[in-house]
């Protein structure tokens, strides 16, 4: 079967000195029906970004760039594909395989550590922003990902940008966490189900001992001497969750509304669900500028979350511009003749609004 014509690399590489997922919200729930959903937010506050879907098929051959432009390592995609991108087509952060397979990156800033760039083994180089491409390209499965990975340098593009880490989620429902760190990769089995940023994964789920009082419902009536204590209202149990937009109270309270969302019968219900729980880590832009610097063009830090039905291979997604929610069936696109495109989430960038005329 004959390779389709490489894709042409930019002239230039529009990725900030910051990668744009400063706070990124991720979840994982299951049907009961055994459909697992993997959802996440993605943050950026500064500016608008240039947010897309990318389509990728089958024997396409693609290019990483690397510090020194676009010639770091080369391979063809065994596996046709589907996902959002940031800033540019090659940048793809949340995305599925038409095997199933979900990848995503998040930003992991002052934890991670990439081995230095080696122009010597630029074949073997691959960029932190593309690693998504490449293992939706190439593997089935989470061990496919470890062994695949195995022989590659992952580098960044830009020497002053963060590190970020990746969460791979299999139809099963088997996820792992990759974080490279001192210039080694290290897998993490994610049972749980919930990644935000920094710090690393297992320093999370430490952290969660802190919150071992916090239980869903309504605090029973207490005496303390001569008085009589009530709860102000329902959800007092929680009280204590911490509410701040930084990772780790995110992962505190991402944890607690995944465990206590009642389980679904499908996936579709399922991935519904996971957009309510994700409204609660909608960032408003000025909570992330010093007061008077937020931009009036950015109308929310979250500039989209989407949401990935593995076993049906459906993705979902809705943007700080339009929250009605749009989808894509991977089993409806021909990855075997398909083109290799681009094209913006939002055609309009303003909310569409439904008039309800009242006769």
């Amino acid at each position: 079967m004959n390779s389709k014509q490489p894709s042409k690399l930019p002239d230039t590489i529009d990725l900030p000195p910051q990668a744009p997922i400063a706070a990124c919200t991720g979840i994982t729930l299951k049907s009961s029906d055994g459909s697992v959903v993997a959802a996440r937010t993605v943050e950026w506050a500064e500016s608008v970004m240039n947010t897309m879907y990318v389509v990728v098929p089958r024997d396409q051959e693609l290019q990483s760039f690397t510090p020194s432009g676009g010639d770091g390592m080369k391979f063809t995609t065994k596996h046709g594909f589907f996902g959002l991108s940031v800033e540019q087509k090659e940048f793809m952060v949340e995305g599925i395989n038409e095997k199933g397979l979900s990848a995503g990156l998040f930003y992991f800033p002052n934890y991670g550590k990439y081995p230095p760039y080696d122009p010597s083994q630029k074949e073997k180089s691959l960029a932190d922003f593309q690693l998504v491409s490449y293992v939706l390209g190439e593997c089935e499965t989470v061990n496919e990902v470890k062994e695949k990975l195995q022989n590659i340098r992952v580098t960044n593009i830009e020497p002053r940008s963060s590190t970020v880490h990746w969460r791979f989620t299999e139809p099963s429902g088997r996820q792992v966490v990759l974080e490279i760190v001192d210039e080694t990769m290290r897998f993490y089995d994610n049972p749980l189900g919930v990644l935000t940023n920094s710090p690393g994964l297992e320093w999370h789920w430490t952290n969660l001992n802190n919150y071992i009082n916090l239980q869903p419902g309504t605090t029973l009536e207490h005496d303390y001497g001569p008085l009589q204590m009530k709860s102000f209202g329902h959800g007092a149990g929680l009280l204590g969750l911490p509410g701040d937009f930084t990772p780790p109270s995110r992962f505190v309270r991402a944890t607690f509304f995944q465990l206590t969302a009642p389980q679904q019968p499908s996936a579709q219900e399922s991935a519904f669900q996971a957009f309510h729980i994700l409204n609660n880590f909608d960032i408003p832009t000025g909570t992330e500028q010093p007061w008077g610097k937020a931009s009036a063009d950015v109308p929310s830090a979250t500039q989209f979350t989407v949401v990935t039905d593995t076993r049906n291979r459906i993705i979902y997604y809705r943007t700080m511009y339009n929250s009605n929610i749009r989808c894509i069936d991977l089993k409806t696109i021909d990855f075997e003749n398909v083109r290799y495109y681009s094209m913006p989430l939002d055609d309009v960038k303003k909310q569409p609004v439904e008039r309800i005329d009242i006769k």
